[in-house]
């Protein structure tokens, strides 16, 4: 679960948001939409601790693990690509590393022996036997081939080093997943694979950031929609929401209507009135006189 409070942002004076009080939970999709510019890819940075708030803040379990969809295409170039995956899960590729370093000593000490008992049990606790498997299947469903698995990362193209970084992002089921456009560089195949993926996270707290409406529909429990510096949240995937909001702007627009015509009634009646009392109020002078 993840959640703000009174949360707001400003750039160079300029309001993206404010009294942001929203909370998202586990076993849902949320969608966050908008116009370009509102805000959306700075809500989400926001939400993973990459930006501070102006105002407010963002409520968050640090025993929980979050993960993020990584933008930099070239941060893990001298990287094996299974190894990239497994460095989703930070907890583990640090116990990882740390095991291996141990273990490749040449004098090795009781105290290591220790340590290295301590570092397997939380291996094991993390599931740490069937990561590379998880690994492995996960850039299988994106079409990452198994002759990719131990090459470089500076020697994959640039769409597959995008499914790579998904496929970071969504190892080890994160307690809160954040996405911004994962479908970006995707072949059709590789979308409802990711589509299938994500509604199949039971305990996840999805949050994800798209321009594709048919992704947003399939996926999506509910829709985050900031407009004019309010961040909304409405149950339903993507097309719920926006029949939803035509019908709000249909209701709108008539009582604006039907407000303007009883103003127009009135000011007829007024002109009315005030014609009558002229009238009125001659004719009486004429008869004093």
């Amino acid at each position: 679960m993840i959640a703000t409070a009174n949360l707001g942002m400003r750039f160079s004076g300029r309001k993206l948001f404010e009294d942001v009080n929203l909370k998202f939970t586990p076993g849902n999709c949320y969608g966050v939409i908008g116009a370009n510019g509102a805000g959306k890819s700075t809500f989400v940075k926001i939400l993973s601790g990459e930006l501070e708030a102006t105002e407010g803040e963002v409520i968050f379990d640090k025993n929980k693990r979050m993960s993020v969809l990584k933008q930099d295409h070239f941060q893990y170039e001298n990287e094996e690509v299974l190894n990239v995956v497994l460095m989703g899960n930070k907890k583990l590729w640090d116990i990882m590393v740390e095991k291996n370093t141990i273990y490749a000593k040449t004098d090795f000490t009781d105290e290591d022996g220790i340590r290295a008992a301590e570092l397997e049990g939380e291996f094991a606790e993390l599931n740490g036997w069937e990561a590379e498997t998880e690994a492995e299947t996960l850039l299988m469903g994106l079409k990452i081939g198994a002759d990719l698995h131990h090459k470089l990362m500076k020697e994959l193209t640039e769409p597959e080093k995008v499914k790579v970084l998904l496929a970071q992002a969504l190892f080890g089921e994160p307690d809160v997943l954040l996405l911004d456009e994962p479908t970006n560089g995707l072949d059709v195949k590789a979308i409802s694979w990711l589509e299938n993926f994500i509604m199949g996270l039971e305990n996840s707290t999805v949050i994800v950031v798209s321009h594709d409406r048919h992704f947003l529909n399939k996926v999506c429990t509910h829709i985050t929609d900031i407009d004019y510096g309010k961040i909304k949240m409405y149950v339903g995937n993507y097309d719920f929401w926006y029949e939803s909001n035509e019908l709000m702007k249909t209701l709108i627009n008539n009582k604006n209507k039907k407000l303007e015509q009883k103003r127009q009634e009135l000011q007829e009646f007024i002109a009315r009135f005030s014609a009558n009392a002229s009238k009125s109020k001659q004719a009486t002078s004429r008869k004093n006189n």
